[in-house]
C-alpha cells in the first residue's frame, strides 16, 4: 500500500509540474531583422514604428491636458487632402481617474498609456499594459477598414477633441472621451471612448461614415503587456499569449499556435491577451466577430532575456460602424465576476477550480480582518488541515494496523515468493491475504484513499496561491516583501524540506528499507522544485507540514503504539487450524 501512496503523490506532482511546464506559452524564434524591421501584421495592415511615451504620473492633473506629441507620425505621401474637421498639433489627452492614468493622443485617436494605479512593475512605477520599448507597434485603437489609403489617412490624421477633453457623464460615472476627423474627399470618422473610472473596462465606438466604402471595420490593439512582467518566475509565471472564450470553453494560445493559426472566429464571447496577472479583452455581446493575432519577441537590454508581446485584432459583424466594449486591467476573480460571469475563466485555477474559488473568497475574508496575506495564508492552512484531520487521522490508524501486521503479510508473501504471477497457485497468495485483512478487521484501501480524498484540497488551494494577483506585491515580515516572489534568503524551503523529513519519519510505515530509502528521496526534491516558488505558496507548503506533524503526535498518543503480531512456526498454525475445524465440527 506504501507503494500505491508514493505513486499516487509522486505522480500528482509530476502532473504539477508537466502543467506549469507545458503549458506556459515560449517565445517564438525571432531574428534580429524581423524584430527590427517594418512589416506586416497579421491582418495585412502594415505596422509602423513607435518610439512612445511614458505616462505622467499619477498627481497629474484631472480632465485632459494637450500637449504637442513628440512622436508625431507624419501623414503618408499621397494622402494631403484639405481638412474640414481636425486640428493642426499632435496633442495628448490624460484621462486620471481612481484606477487608471490613460493617455490618449489624438493622432489617429488612439491610445498611448493605459496605467493601473493600484499595481507597480519592478521598477516601482505603475503597470503600463501599452508597452513602450516595441521596435514596430499599431497604437491602440486604431482602425483597419480593409482599405491601406483609408487606413494611413485615419491612423495618421490629427482628430479634434470635442469639447478640448473628456468629460464626466453625471448618470453614468463614465468619463467620455470623443475625437471627430472630416476631409474634403468625403472621409469622416468619429471616436468616442466610454471609461469606466472603477473596473477597467472602456467601450470604444468607431464610425466611419459615407465617403468610403467600408468592408469590415476592425479595431487594432496593438502589441500588449510585454512591459508589465509577471511577478512570480520560472514556471510559475505565464508569459503573454492569446486567449479567447468560445462555445464555452477556454482556449489559450501561445506564440507557436499564434504562427499557425493566427485568425479565430465562429461563437467567440471574449477574447484577447493576457500573461500571468494582467488581460486586455474584447467583450461581445452576441456570435460573429473575428479575433486576428500576431505574436513578437523583443530581446532586452541585457542581451541574454526576451520580452515577448502579442498583439489583438477585433473585427466585429461587418459594417462601417463597430461598438466594442475592451477590458484592460488584472485578473482579479470578484472584479471579472463582477463585469462578466465568463471572464472569471481568465484566472487559471485547473482542474479544481470549484475549490479554489470558495477557498479565494475565504482567503480575502480572512485578509480583510487580519491585513496580512501571508498571516491569513497560515490561517486558512489551519482550518483547511482542521477540516481533513479526520480523513488524515483515518489514514494513520489504518496504515499503523497495517503495519502491525507486516510479519504475517511477509510470511504469505515468502511462501508464494518462488511461483511465477502467472501461476495459478499465485492466486492463492491473494486469498489469504485477504482472509488474513478480514480475521483482523483491516480495510487495505483505508491507508490511502482518506489521503487521496485531501488531494483536491491541497492542490486547489496551490493553484489558487499560483494565480491570485492578491499576492502580488504582498508583503509578509522580515525579508519576505513579495508573496508572489521566491523567497530571495530560500529559508522557508529549506525548512519547508526539514518538516518534509520529520514528518516521514513519523508516518507509520509498511515499506521495505529500500522503498523507505526511496521515500527520504521526496523531500530533496521537492525542496529543490520549492526554491523558486513564490513564497506564499511555501509558506503554505511549510505550515501544512507543521501541522501535519502535530496531528501525527495527537494520532499516535490516541491510538498507542503499534500492535505487533508474532508468527507462530507453520506446523503450530496448522494445528490450530484442524483444531478450529474440529470445533466446528469438522473431520
Amino acid at each position: 500500500m506504501e507503494k500505491r501512496v508514493l505513486i499516487a503523490v509522486v505522480l500528482s506532482f509530476l502532473v504539477l509540474y508537466a502543467y506549469q511546464t507545458l503549458f506556459m506559452p515560449k517565445p517564438p524564434a525571432r531574428t534580429a531583422q524581423s524584430q527590427t524591421a517594418t512589416g506586416t501584421g497579421a491582418n495585412g495592415a502594415s505596422a509602423r514604428n513607435n518610439q512612445g511615451t511614458t505616462a505622467q504620473p499619477a498627481g497629474a492633473a484631472t480632465a485632459s491636458s494637450a500637449t504637442a506629441s513628440p512622436d508625431a507620425v507624419r501623414a503618408p505621401t499621397g494622402t494631403n487632402v484639405d481638412v474640414v474637421v481636425g486640428d493642426t498639433d499632435a496633442r495628448d489627452v490624460v484621462v486620471d481617474t481612481e484606477t487608471i492614468l490613460a493617455v490618449f493622443t489624438n493622432q489617429g485617436a488612439t491610445l498611448k498609456n493605459w496605467s493601473l494605479k493600484r499595481y507597480t512593475d519592478n521598477a516601482g512605477k505603475p503597470v503600463d499594459l501599452v508597452p513602450q520599448r516595441v521596435p514596430r507597434n499599431v497604437r491602440a485603437f486604431s482602425v483597419d477598414t480593409g482599405n491601406a489609403t483609408v487606413d494611413d489617412r485615419l491612423n495618421s490624421a490629427l482628430f479634434r477633441v470635442e469639447g478640448g477633453g473628456p468629460t464626466t457623464d453625471p448618470k453614468t460615472g463614465q468619463v467620455l472621451l470623443t475625437f471627430e476627423y472630416q476631409d474634403a474627399g468625403g472621409l469622416r470618422a468619429q471616436k468616442t471612448f466610454a471609461i469606466n473610472p472603477k473596473n477597467y473596462t472602456v467601450e470604444a465606438s468607431v464610425a466611419i461614415t459615407p465617403g468610403v466604402e467600408v468592408a469590415n471595420l476592425s479595431i487594432k490593439m496593438g502589441f500588449g503587456l510585454g512591459d508589465v512582467g509577471a511577478s512570480a518566475s520560472g514556471q510559475y509565471s505565464r508569459k503573454p499569449a492569446g486567449i479567447l472564450f468560445r462555445a464555452g470553453a477556454i482556449e489559450r494560445h501561445d506564440a507557436k499556435a499564434i504562427v499557425t493559426q493566427p485568425a479565430h472566429e465562429g461563437d467567440v464571447r471574449w477574447g484577447g491577451v493576457d500573461d500571468h496577472y494582467f488581460m486586455s479583452a474584447a467583450l461581445f455581446g452576441a456570435p460573429g466577430a473575428r479575433l486576428v493575432y500576431e505574436a513578437l519577441s523583443v530581446p532586452n537590454s541585457d542581451g541574454k532575456t526576451t520580452s515577448d508581446y502579442v498583439a489583438y485584432t477585433v473585427r466585429p459583424p461587418a459594417g462601417s460602424n463597430a461598438t466594442i466594449r475592451f477590458f484592460m486591467g488584472p485578473k482579479q476573480f470578484d472584479l471579472l465576476q463582477s463585469i462578466n460571469q465568463e471572464l472569471v475563466r481568465a484566472v487559471d485555477f485547473g482542474w479544481f477550480a470549484f475549490i479554489a474559488t470558495p477557498l479565494l473568497r475565504m482567503l480575502n475574508g480572512i485578509n480583510d480582518y487580519l491585513h496580512n496575506y501571508g498571516w491569513s495564508i497560515i490561517a486558512l492552512t489551519f482550518f483547511i488541515n482542521l477540516v481533513i484531520f479526520p480523513l488524515r487521522h483515518k489514514s494513520v490508524v489504518s496504515m499503523r494496523k497495517m503495519q502491525g501486521l507486516q510479519p504475517e503479510i511477509k510470511a504469505i508473501q515468502d511462501r508464494y515468493g518462488k511461483l511465477k504471477a502467472t501461476d495459478p497457485e499465485k492466486q492463492k497468495m491473494n486469498t489469504e491475504l485477504m482472509e488474513l485483512y478480514k480475521s483482523r478487521g483491516v480495510n487495505p484501501a483505508s491507508g490511502c484513499l482518506p489521503m487521496l480524498l485531501t488531494m483536491p484540497i491541497l492542490f486547489a488551494f496551490y493553484n489558487l496561491l499560483s494565480q491570485a494577483i492578491e499576492l502580488r506585491g504582498a508583503p509578509f515580515a522580515f525579508w519576505i516583501k513579495d508573496l508572489s516572489l521566491q523567497d530571495p534568503l530560500f529559508v522557508t524551503p529549506v525548512l519547508m524540506g526539514i518538516t518534509m523529513v520529520v514528518q516521514q519519519r513519523m508516518t507509520p510505515s509498511t515499506a521495505d528499507p529500500v522503498q523507505q530509502k526511496m521515500f527520504m528521496f521526496m523531500p530533496i526534491v521537492f525542496t529543490f522544485m520549492f526554491l523558486w516558488a513564490p513564497s506564499g505558496l511555501v509558506i503554505y507548503w511549510f505550515v501544512s507540514n507543521l501541522l501535519a506533524i502535530l496531528q501525527q503526535v495527537i494520532t499516535n498518543r490516541m491510538i498507542g503504539p503499534a500492535p505487533v503480531h508474532v508468527m507462530r512456526p507453520a506446523a503450530e498454525r496448522q494445528l490450530k487450524k484442524v483444531g478450529a475445524g474440529k470445533t466446528n465440527g469438522v473431520s
